[in-house]
C-alpha cells in the first residue's frame, strides 16, 4: 500500500462528514458538526491552516554533510520525532455509527510503537474506552497518554487511579474542550477549571501533567503557576469557540512567555513536516496533528497511520537538511519567516 491508496481507501470508508480532501484544510467539511469541521460562524480549522502557509523555511545548504537526526527527548522518552498523535473524543459521533474509537486508539498506539512515538487519546465519554485504551498500552509499549475531559476533579483522580499498575508518560487535561455543550453540562460541573483546580490535579498525577488549550501568554502563564509540565497551544481544532486566531499566530507570544518554564506543544493546522519544523523554529517543543491520522486510520488501520507518519517524518527530515539544521536543537527562528 501507498499513501495514495490510502486516501482512496479513506473515501470509501470514512463516511459522509469528511471528505478526504486533497489537502486537508478545513474547507471541505467547513462548519459541519458533529463532524470534522468548525463551530460557526467562521472556519477556526481553516485559519489554522493558514497560519502556517505564512510561515516560510529559509533554505541554506552550505554547511555540515553529516545525517538527520530527527530524535527529541519528552516526558522521559526518546521519540523518534517530536510528533504525537492527536486525540479526539468519539468517531462514531462524528464519522459513522458503527465506529469505534477504541480501535483508532489501538490502531494509533501500535503505529506509534513501530514509528517511535505517543499516541494522546480520549474516550468519548466512554468508561470502557479507558480499560481498552490500558490494555493497548500494554500491548504496544506504553505509548499512549490518556486525555481527561474536564470532569469535576474527583472524577478525574479517579480516572487517573485507574493507570496505578500502568502509569503513561504523562496525563492531559483537555481545556479546550470545555466549550463543548455535552461537557459544559458534564455532571453539572464539566467546563472550566480554575488554577487550584489544575493545581490539585497536578499534585496527584504520578507522572508529568499536561494542559492542552492554551491560546493566550497569560493562559500559559496560569497553566505554569498551576503547575504544568507541559502545555498544548490549541484551539480544540476550531470546534469549540468561534474567529480564535491560528495556533501558528499565538505560538510567538506563548513561547516568549514561558519557555523553559514548561514544555510547549502545539496542534491545529499542522499538516506537514515542514510545518513541524516550523513550528520548533518558533520554541515549541513538539506538535500534535489529528485530522489527518483519522484520515489515514480510514484509508489503512494501522498501516495507513504508519505511512502518514513516515511522510511527515521525512519531510521534516528534508526541511531540516535544506535548511541547514542535523539535529532538532539546531533548528532556530532564523530559519524561518513570516510573509
Amino acid at each position: 500500500m501507498n499513501y495514495e491508496e490510502v486516501l482512496t481507501n479513506a473515501k470509501k470508508n470514512i463516511g459522509p462528514n469528511c471528505k478526504v480532501c486533497p489537502v486537508c484544510n478545513g474547507l471541505g467539511c467547513g462548519n459541519l458538526m458533529p463532524g470534522p469541521g468548525s463551530k460557526a460562524p467562521g472556519n477556526g480549522a481553516h485559519d489554522n491552516y493558514t497560519a502556517w502557509r505564512k510561515i516560510r523555511l529559509n533554505m541554506d545548504t552550505i554547511g555540515s554533510p553529516d545525517p538527520i537526526d530527527t530524535s527529541v527527548e519528552l516526558f522521559g522518552r526518546k521519540l523518534a520525532f517530536p510528533l504525537l498523535t492527536a486525540p479526539i473524543g468519539s468517531i462514531r459521533l462524528q464519522f459513522n455509527p458503527s465506529d469505534d474509537v477504541a480501535d483508532f486508539n489501538e490502531k494509533c498506539m501500535a503505529a506509534c510503537e513501530t514509528r517511535g512515538i505517543l499516541h494522546a487519546y480520549g474516550n468519548g465519554l466512554e468508561q470502557r474506552i479507558w480499560d481498552e485504551a490500558i490494555l493497548s498500552g500494554r500491548r504496544h509499549g506504553n505509548t499512549g497518554i490518556p486525555v481527561f475531559n474536564p470532569d469535576t476533579p474527583e472524577n478525574i483522580e479517579k480516572l487517573m487511579d485507574l493507570y496505578h499498575n500502568d502509569l503513561p508518560a504523562a496525563m492531559c487535561m483537555v481545556l479546550d474542550s470545555a466549550g463543548l455543550p455535552h461537557l459544559r453540562k458534564l455532571n453539572g460541573k464539566g467546563g472550566t477549571k480554575t488554577i487550584g483546580e489544575l493545581r490539585r490535579l497536578k499534585a496527584y498525577s504520578k507522572v508529568p501533567m499536561i494542559f492542552k488549550g492554551i491560546m493566550t501568554a497569560e493562559g500559559a502563564r496560569k497553566a505554569v503557576d498551576a503547575g504544568a509540565d507541559a502545555i498544548i497551544v490549541s484551539n480544540h481544532g476550531g470546534r469549540v469557540v468561534p474567529e480564535t486566531p491560528g495556533t501558528a499566530d499565538v505560538l510567538p507570544e506563548i513561547v516568549d512567555a514561558v519557555k523553559g518554564e514548561t514544555k510547549i506543544l502545539v496542534d491545529g493546522g499542522i499538516r506537514y513536516g515542514s510545518d513541524i519544523f516550523k513550528a520548533l523554529a518558533m520554541g515549541a517543543d513538539a506538535c500534535l496533528i489529528c485530522r489527518p491520522v483519522l484520515i489515514a486510520y480510514y484509508g489503512g488501520g494501522q498501516e495507513g497511520i504508519e505511512l502518514y507518519l513516515d511522510r511527515i517524518r521525512a519531510e521534516l527530515s528534508d526541511a531540516m537538511y535544506m535548511c541547514g539544521a542535523r539535529k532538532i536543537p539546531d533548528i532556530t527562528n532564523r530559519m524561518i519567516r513570516r510573509m
